[in-house]
């Protein structure tokens, strides 16, 4: 029995590395992208996210709101006399809080998308390293920005007037936005440290809560025990709570911005390296 075959069937060549290196390698390789490039990209990403999940903008507008009404209300009229009066002294700090607690959520982030497996897709990238990481902490920037505004709005409907104009407003943002970001590296570290979700949430809460309400926010630190008045006069936060409420209201307070700007700096260089070995060892 034989085969049948026609007259165009030919036998294939072989078909050497070069000759298949030649068709799938067409042209020049594209530049590899630049850290600036890289970052601003992931940061894209971050914001997208937000774009396709709106209810995570619930922690940057609902929660904001419900804190400077809750302690003006709550607190007004014990401390000052009067809501309106308290609300001068207040915002600000209550500001700081609000952003501060909310930088918690990059960890959380972080962990998440750990879990989903996207990280082994980035680090096969042939980027900067840290470009996925400073790409998250941009990306929150905007969330602190927006968080910000919400209160500072929902504090002028209640009678809050920054006597430092919109120039001592927009330095007490622009300080807080630049303390948050390098404040959020903590948690960056923390949600590649731990394993879950609920583990960074956890932690976060447990470090966030004695360090907020341990400043300077609600009252002046002169009412407590000396003992306490050495850490609050030595906290981070009541350093920033303190220069912001000063820019806002007119002053140029050096050693407050000085101190603010320097814990950044601290957090920065001890957490972010930190944070690279724990993504590089993942």
């Amino acid at each position: 029995m034989s085969t049948a075959t026609t007259p165009d069937a030919k036998e294939l060549a072989p078909v050497s590395t070069e000759s298949l290196a030649a068709l799938l390698v067409t042209g020049e390789r594209p530049p590899r992208p630049s850290a600036l490039s890289a970052s601003l990209t992931f940061g894209w990403r971050a914001m997208l996210k937000i774009k396709h999940v709106p209810e995570q903008l619930f922690d940057v507008t609902a929660f904001p709101i419900m804190m400077v009404l809750m302690y003006t209300y709550l607190f007004g009229g014990a401390l000052a006399g009067s809501p309106k009066e308290y609300i001068q002294f207040l915002l600000p700090g209550i500001m700081v809080m609000s952003v501060v607690m909310i930088t918690m959520y990059t960890g959380v982030s972080v962990n998440t998308d750990i879990e989903k497996g996207v990280f082994d897709r980035f680090r096969s990238l042939p980027i900067w390293r840290p470009s996925t990481m400073v790409g998250y902490l941009l990306g929150d920037a905007l969330r602190y920005t927006i968080a910000s505004l919400v209160m500072l709005t929902v504090g002028m409907i209640l009678g809050y007037r920054p006597d430092g104009g919109v120039p001592g407003v927009l330095a007490g943002i622009a300080l807080l936005i630049v303390f948050s970001f390098a404040f959020s590296w903590i948690w960056t570290m923390f949600g590649l440290l731990l394993r879950t979700e609920k583990s960074v949430m956890g932690v976060s809460m447990m470090v966030m809560f004695p360090l907020t309400f341990l400043s300077n926010i609600f009252v002046d630190p002169k009412t407590m025990p000396g003992w306490l008045q050495a850490f609050v006069n030595n906290s981070p936060i009541t350093h920033l709570s303190s220069a912001v409420r000063e820019l806002m209201a007119g002053d140029w307070p050096a050693d407050e911005i000085a101190w603010s700007l320097g814990w950044a700096g601290l957090f920065v260089l001890v957490f972010g390296p930190i944070t690279m070995r724990l993504y590089n060892r993942k």
